[in-house]
């Protein structure tokens, strides 16, 4: 059964409490006893007939029941939202292949397509916390791509000619450690620039919409996520 709220009690009391204030009211200003009864009738009616619409309603209820739910489901839709967001942001793209079929791809490991199976030679999960060999901050990998998928201006600047190389590395998406004072708040980074550490917290606003927990040597991804990264 749902659960009432503190204005649905309020309401009943006052709807309880509304009937014998107006029969004493009725016994003061009706001018015969068969007035009285009457409108002490009415007053009845009337008052159940509101109780009944508003608790002992089919309707009503189902009503309360949705309004319960859609709060339940807030907490695991927001991972989504957050996703799709990011996917608009970045420039989700579509594109046709040679049979005609839409196939969609997006930037820095945003991407819903379902990494499965996942290849030998991705070595870090999602949900692992990190640390970045040159720059030294922490972090925790919330996407991972095969391969760099991000805009051709950005991987020319992100890298020159000499490690063009590493746009065929494995890449990770990072939620950045807000402890590190870094400024920044996420990361799109090869493998080779980092390394797996054990029993350090992340801190970063987003950590709830990707993980429900952390276990001391990974966080738990939520169930959205874990449906792209199964082998995770």
């Amino acid at each position: 059964m749902p659960h009432i709220s503190a204005a649905a009690a309020l309401q009943i009391c006052m709807l309880l409490s509304a009937l014998p204030a107006q029969y004493l009211l009725s016994q003061w200003y009706g001018t015969d006893s068969t007035q009285r009864i009457q409108i002490t009738e009415r007053l009845i009616i009337a008052s159940w007939s509101s109780f009944t619409k508003s608790y002992l309603s089919l309707d009503a209820w189902a009503d309360h029941l949705k309004l319960w739910l859609s709060k339940t489901r807030t907490h695991l839709n927001v991972g989504l939202l957050i996703l799709h967001f990011r996917n608009w942001y970045y420039g989700e793209k579509k594109t046709k292949t040679g049979d005609n079929e839409a196939e969609t791809h997006s930037y820095f490991a945003e991407s819903t397509h379902v990494r499965s199976p996942k290849p030998e030679y991705i070595q870090f999960s999602v949900g692992q916390v990190i640390f970045h060999k040159r720059f030294g901050y922490s972090g925790v990998i919330v996407g991972w791509d095969v391969k760099a998928k991000a805009p051709e201006e950005w991987l020319q600047h992100k890298y020159p000619p000499a490690k063009q190389g590493l746009k065929d590395t494995p890449h990770y998406r990072i939620l950045i450690n807000k402890a590190n004072g870094s400024g920044k708040s996420t990361a799109y980074i090869p493998e080779e620039e980092i390394t797996i550490i054990m029993g350090l917290e992340v801190h970063h606003p987003d950590m709830k919409a990707y993980f429900s927990g952390y276990d001391g040597s990974k966080y738990i991804m939520q169930p959205w996520l874990k449906k792209i990264y199964p082998h995770d």
